[in-house]
């Protein structure tokens, strides 16, 4: 399966806004957003021209895509699913991107990061409805119990969380710390979602 395998510190810069991509270590001075924040490459530092409505649309889509964690092609389907939906195009787009089970078990709390989030559902310590679900891309649904593989339980990262996650979870989404199980209680909705984002401008991008 193809990855993004570069540095995600890379990605932040480039968009000129932390993304919380590395989890625990974009809260600490040792961020390197913190340190640099220019743009990557030898030229980052120099004055940057004003950017064309298609590098404000674009910047826009790359910063949504790097956020989740989504590759292109699978981003752009998205995309077209949301614009099949009934609704707004661009909150749809968001719903669905929020409704992925990496992302779920990263809203949570029970992974520091979208990327560690991933690696979890891959290992196969999810369960959805008590069925073992390894796919990340997988959409969560109105209903859906999100619990811990068993044997998983006793794993420390896990076995910790049961004092709390610390994490503020969204309010379509119910959890119970003590016995690491979680409940899809409504559909995310746009004033859930805490990311800077202009969905409009994604729109536009894939409207020309």
């Amino acid at each position: 399966m193809a990855r993004y395998t570069g540095s995600v510190c890379r990605q932040c810069r480039r968009e000129g806004q932390k993304l919380f991509l590395k989890g625990d270590k974009c809260y600490s001075p040792k961020c390197t957003f913190n340190l640099r924040a220019s743009p990557p490459g030898q030229h980052g530092q120099a004055r940057q021209r004003k950017m064309s409505e298609y590098g404000v649309q674009l910047r826009e889509k790359q910063k949504c895509r790097r956020a989740y964690g989504v590759l292109e092609v699978q981003f752009k389907r998205y995309y077209s699913k949301a614009a099949n939906m009934r609704g707004i195009t661009g909150e749809n787009l968001l719903m669905l991107l929020e409704r992925r089970l990496d992302n779920v078990v990263f809203r949570l709390g029970l992974g520091s990061s979208r990327a560690q989030a991933r690696q979890f559902v891959r290992h196969g310590h999810i369960r959805i409805n008590g069925k073992k679900v390894d796919i990340p891309s997988f959409l969560v649904s109105e209903g859906d119990t999100i619990t811990l593989r068993e044997r998983s339980r006793e794993i420390e990262h896990f076995k910790a969380l049961r004092e709390g996650t610390g994490r503020i979870i969204p309010k379509w989404l119910s959890f119970d710390a003590e016995n690491l199980t979680a409940n899809v209680t409504a559909e995310p909705q746009r004033d859930d979602i805490d990311l800077s984002i202009n969905e409009q401008l994604i729109v536009e991008f894939y409207s020309r």
